[in-house]
C-alpha cells in the first residue's frame, strides 16, 4: 500500500454554517489499500488513517468546513447508482482523467462543459465501483 508518507495532520475547521449542507461524506470501499492507492494518485494527497471497531477509515485532507473518507467496514458497499458526490480535482480536468484508468478506474463521461463560467465535469468508476463526477473549473 502507498500512503505516500506521513498522515497529514487534520486542521481545524471553521464553524459549520447551517447554509451549507454537505458537511461529510464517506465513499465506500471493498478494498481500502487499493482504494488510498487510487485516490492517492489522483489526488496526489495523503490519507490520516483511522480505525474506529468495526470500520477504518481513510480521512481525506481537509481545509475548510466539508470533511470525508474512503470508509471500510461493515454494510460499506460500493455502488454505481444513488448519491453523485462531485470531487474538486483543481485546476486541470484532463490531468486527472489521464490518471483514472492507470489508477484502476474507468472513464463513464469524459469532459463535460456544465455552463460558460461554471466549468467542466466527468463521470467517473473509481477503483472500488463507486460513480463520482470530478470537476474543474477550466
Amino acid at each position: 500500500m502507498k500512503y505516500k508518507g506521513k498522515p497529514q495532520e487534520t486542521t481545524k475547521q471553521k464553524p459549520q454554517s447551517k447554509n451549507n449542507f454537505l458537511m461529510w461524506y464517506e465513499i465506500p470501499t471493498s478494498n481500502l489499500e487499493r482504494a488510498i492507492d487510487f485516490y492517492s494518485e489522483i489526488f496526489d494527497i495523503k490519507f490520516e488513517i483511522v480505525h474506529n471497531g468495526t470500520h477504518t477509515m481513510a480521512i481525506f485532507p481537509s481545509e475548510f468546513n466539508i470533511g470525508g473518507a474512503l470508509v471500510f467496514g461493515d454494510g460499506c458497499i460500493p455502488s454505481q447508482t444513488g448519491s453523485l458526490l462531485y470531487l474538486n480535482v483543481g485546476a486541470d480536468l484532463d490531468e486527472a482523467l489521464a490518471k483514472i484508468n492507470v489508477a484502476g478506474g474507468q472513464i463513464l463521461m469524459g469532459k463535460t462543459l456544465i455552463m460558460e463560467d461554471e466549468g467542466y465535469y466527468a463521470l467517473i468508476l473509481d477503483s472500488e465501483g463507486n460513480r463520482l463526477a470530478l470537476y474543474s473549473k477550466v
